[in-house]
């Protein structure tokens, strides 16, 4: 099933088709937001791999079995690991290292930028609190020093973005070509 191109994304979408009606914590599904930050990225006109990237990010929530409200039970799922070692298989680290290091860059982003922190949702601040808080001198100049670093804070901006209620966006089919083309590239 997931030995060619379209077999991998099928495998990827029965995800979302299973788990993706879920509540994200923002008034959205988790399908709603990977798809209004995969728009916000294409919108922009970011690299397919972002793009894809974008989608992807959460994918790890559409992998465990903790359930939709497990922030509030004080667990932190830890789903930005569980995502990318279920897509690395697949993709390039172009796609999933982003994913992987989104949550790293909400906490370096509320530690440099007082701003950002102060206008975090109740569900992100909780999250925030679950995954390590703010950073210490350390851990920030650890992230800076990761060969995805600007592409994760990149995504998290999409990422803060794909929060909509009321958003409509293309249907997750409208990015399997996408998908193919960075699966295909990584393929070469």
């Amino acid at each position: 099933m997931t030995d060619t191109i379209d077999g991998i994304i099928d495998h990827i979408f029965e995800r979302f088709a299973a788990k993706g009606h879920l509540a994200y914590g923002e008034f959205v599904t988790e399908q709603q937001h990977a798809l209004q930050a995969a728009v916000f990225a294409e919108r922009d006109g970011q690299p397919v791999s972002m793009v894809a990237a974008c989608l992807l990010h959460d994918y790890g929530h559409l992998c465990h079995d903790l359930g939709e409200h497990i922030a509030e039970e004080g667990v932190d799922a830890k789903h930005e690991a569980v995502g990318a070692e279920a897509l690395r298989a697949w993709f390039p680290p172009e796609v999933v290292e982003p994913g992987r290091l989104h949550v790293a860059a909400k906490r370096y982003l509320c530690t440099v930028d007082a701003a950002y922190r102060d206008a975090l949702s109740p569900a992100s601040e909780l999250s925030f609190r679950l995954q390590g808080g703010a950073m210490s001198p350390e851990e920030v100049a650890a992230f800076e020093a990761e060969p995805f670093f600007e592409a994760a804070v990149t995504l998290r901006r999409y990422d803060d973005l794909g929060k909509e209620p009321e958003m409509e966006t293309p249907p997750l089919e409208y990015y399997r070509p996408v998908l193919r083309a960075v699966l295909a590239d990584a393929a070469v």
